[in-house]
């Protein structure tokens, strides 16, 4: 799998990153076991996971494959920190962000990770003290690079330029934001701000949320996230008419490729510019298998203006001045 550097750092992350959200709760040991195997013999390296993930046990669960299945020093692990969810916010003071990475190092069974994110912007604790805790991680050898997750594009220019205007500072290497052809909100400002400040987009549900594999087309299966109760609220959002227009467009690009929607709208975000990775959340082994298929697939120009037509954002003022008004 070909590996690409993330923003201008020296970390290089395969182009399909392995997410771990279900890890621990709808995916067990034995899948995840199996997922890890494929990725890596696929050529993966980045995982991707979280302190909240099944409360921490998907961090657990990885520190355990990780003794027995695949050597610590073939992953880039990724994880995060900050929320909060029996208060429902986000605590980005550097007290609570430090010790969430000491309690990650615990689980993860390491020393460092390779890759620690803010997990949202957090407006009650000043900037400065969220992002001195990034530096401290990585000045105390907890972490390598950092970087931040669904930071809008004021707060992800905000973050950058302080964390470039003085040497001793770490530079954000990564962002995390949704990103996909139901979800191209970041193209206004926090993409432009990724590119410019030197910081590599890691896409976050570039299947968007699983409605654009076409499994709900026709209907809710039963064992897809939008009848778990855990995801279903994650998923319904793009369940509307102008979703299915856009699915159905994918759909017909995948026919005409002899191809299936999921790789088609996977290799749509993959090659966008600005993306290091596209980070895929796969239930089992035969999701994530699909998903590592795309691997061969190019998209041609006439097929990639022509879902860029359908799935196109409304970008008016001040994008385009008065006169789309």
């Amino acid at each position: 799998m070909e590996k690409r550097h993330l923003g201008r750092t020296g970390l290089q992350v395969s182009r399909l990153g392995l997410g771990t959200m279900t890890w621990g709760r709808a995916t067990d040991e034995q899948e995840a076991a199996e997922q890890l195997k494929e990725f890596v013999d696929a050529g993966g390296n980045l995982v991707d996971t979280a302190d909240v993930y099944a409360d921490g046990d998907a961090e657990y669960l990885l520190s355990r494959l990780t003794d027995s299945l695949v050597p610590r020093s073939d992953l880039v692990i990724a994880t995060k920190a900050g929320s909060v969810p029996a208060a429902r916010r986000f605590d980005g003071s550097r007290g609570h962000l430090l010790a969430a990475l000491d309690a990650s190092l615990r689980r993860l069974g390491t020393d460092y990770v390779d890759l620690w994110q803010v997990h949202a912007f957090d407006p009650a604790t000043p900037v400065e003290e969220t992002l001195s805790a990034l530096d401290i991680a990585v000045s105390s050898g907890r972490a390598r690079y950092v970087g931040v997750c669904d930071f809008s594009g004021w707060q992800l220019a905000k973050a950058a330029t302080w964390q470039n205007a003085h040497h001793g500072r770490v530079p954000l290497a990564g962002a995390q934001l949704e990103y996909s052809l139901l979800q191209r909100g970041i193209e206004r400002e926090a993409l432009p701000a990724a590119k410019d400040s030197g910081v590599g987009l890691l896409a976050a549900s570039p299947l968007g949320r699983g409605v654009l594999t076409g499994k709900y087309r026709h209907g809710l299966p039963q064992d897809s996230r939008g009848a778990s109760p855990y995801l279903s609220g994650f998923v319904q959002p793009y369940l509307g008419e102008r979703p299915r227009r856009i699915v159905d467009a994918v759909a017909t690009a995948a026919d005409g490729l002899a191809s299936s929607p999921l790789a088609v709208a996977l290799a749509w975000v993959r090659d966008r510019p600005g993306v290091a990775s596209a980070l895929v959340g796969a239930r089992t082994v035969a999701q994530l298998q699909a998903a590592l298929s795309v691997e061969a697939l190019t998209l041609p120009e006439e097929i990639r203006g022509a879902l860029d037509d359908i799935s196109a954002p409304v970008h008016r003022y001040p994008d385009q001045g008065w006169s789309e008004l």
